[in-house]
């Protein structure tokens, strides 16, 4: 048997972290066991699915790295071969016509309610002959679901979860208008697609015992299925907008890196021992079902952030000035130019040291882009005394006779200066750098002068000294 998974998001929003974390588990799943990850859309619900969702959605998951190995399925064009099974069940007596109106629905759930039983359909037309209904009145396909037993589904993250057949009601699968619903497709779908593995969430458990019903009327053999528990605030409720991000867009925006966020999404419900750090290659080796945990998954940004700082000083110089350059392109003040990028690439190994996203990064660099005079925070002005401005005055005439400008050389000049003159290193370097950016830290001193060069070092020594 081949593994075949696949990730089938409706496009009505953003691609949430709980489907991203799906998405993940389903292609590292099938890359692990030589098999194929697939993508479907379903998108059947016309007035909510977008083609701006779609793209989103497509962006989300290319940023993360997640490849399906085929074209992308789009359910809305499947509705014909749907249905075509929904008349098939009919045909065989496994489905059957249903008339009611909704307002007798509303009252058999009234009725139900009242008589303390769920509010379900009840059958009315199972077993009566379709020549009672009124002439043309419209009718919805219902499948008839097993009255007596249970339903078991051998789940590979939860067990064996069982449900009472008496406690499912015959399903419509065919609206009066002809459309299939969710139910059905899914299934429809997943048989023909020859999905081997369905890897989804939870909250989708009870739509699991519901599909059985329509894989055994077709004499179909059911996937594998697989069940996540759901990922939650770190306060242990439903993750929400209360709790910070929540789609992968808003974390790419905020600098989380991809690898990172896979990196933390991996972790987030499943473990192998004392693995932290891995790489997409490592995730594919080491990645199972049996390393899924059964419990809910809290948020921990704290963890998330400490893990992009990590991955940070990981990445490539060159990626990371050119998404630092993006982040700063528009930013007043600021000009990206082929000058900053050599200035920022020269300086990031310094920069990334620092940084935890990808955010203040571009903040901690975005000096490098600006121009005399300076603007000084609060921490830069209290370092710029008088004192401090007449001794960067002198020390500007000593930088600027430096034969050659560059970190060996500016180190051993500072040392000279501050020996001279009685002064400690971090007596010189700390207005020499505020100097420098406007604010208080930055990258060695030595390397910040030799990234910006000899001119703009003078440039912004003659707008403070004294």
């Amino acid at each position: 048997m081949t593994v075949r998974t696949r990730f089938a998001p409706s496009p009505t929003g953003l691609l949430h972290i709980g489907n991203a974390r799906a998405a993940l588990f389903n292609f590292l799943y099938a890359r692990h066991h030589g098999g194929k990850f697939l993508l479907r859309i379903e998108d059947t619900d016309r007035e909510r699915s977008t083609q701006h969702a779609v793209d989103v959605l497509f962006d989300g998951l290319a940023w993360m790295g997640i490849t399906p190995d085929e074209e992308p399925v789009f359910q809305s064009t499947r509705q014909a071969r749907h249905a075509e099974i929904a008349h098939h069940l009919l045909a065989q007596n496994l489905a059957y016509r249903c008339y009611c109106t909704q307002e007798e629905l509303q009252q058999m759930r009234e009725q139900a309610m009242a008589e303390g039983k769920p509010p379900r359909y009840n059958g009315y037309w199972r077993d009566r002959d379709p020549s009672e209904a009124p002439p043309g009145a419209p009718f919805t396909v219902r499948i008839r679901a097993p009255r007596e037993g249970e339903t078991v589904i051998q789940d590979l993250v939860q067990g064996d979860v069982r449900v009472a057949n008496a406690e499912m009601d015959d399903m419509i699968i065919l609206r009066a208008d002809g459309t299939p619903v969710y139910q059905l497709a899914v299934v429809v779908d997943d048989h023909d697609m020859d999905i081997t593995h369905v890897i989804r969430g939870d909250d989708h458990l009870t739509n699991t015992f519901r599909q059985a019903m329509i894989y055994r009327a077709m004499g179909w053999d059911l996937p594998k299925f697989a069940h996540l528990p759901l990922i939650h605030g770190p306060d242990g409720a439903k993750l929400s907008k209360r709790h910070g991000a929540q789609s992968v867009v808003e974390f790419r925006d905020m600098g989380y890196l991809p690898e990172a966020l896979n990196n933390y999404l991996l972790r987030l419900g499943w473990g192998h021992g004392d693995a932290e750090i891995l790489s997409r290659d490592e995730q594919i080796q080491l990645f199972d079902l049996d390393g899924v945990g059964r419990s809910p998954s809290r948020m921990d940004y704290a963890k998330l952030s400490h893990l992009n700082g990590v991955w940070l000083r990981q990445a490539d110089d060159a990626r990371l000035t050119d998404d630092v350059l993006e982040r700063l392109a528009g930013r007043e003040g600021v000009t990206v130019d082929d000058t900053l990028r050599a200035r920022v690439l020269t300086l990031m190994p310094g920069l990334k040291e620092r940084a935890k996203t990808l955010v203040e990064l571009a903040d901690s660099a975005a000096f490098l882009g600006r121009h005399v005079p300076l603007a000084f925070d609060a921490k830069a002005e209290k370092l710029l005394t008088d004192e401090a401005r007449a001794m960067l005055g002198m020390l500007a005439r000593d930088l600027a006779v430096l034969a050659d400008f560059d970190a060996p050389s500016i180190d051993a000049a500072l040392r000279h200066f501050a020996e001279n003159h009685g002064h400690k290193l971090g007596q010189v370097a700390q207005p020499l750098r505020a100097a420098m950016t406007g604010g208080a830290t930055s990258p060695g001193i030595d390397a910040t002068l030799a990234a910006l060069g000899r001119d703009e070092v003078m440039a912004r020594l003659g707008a403070v000294a004294r």
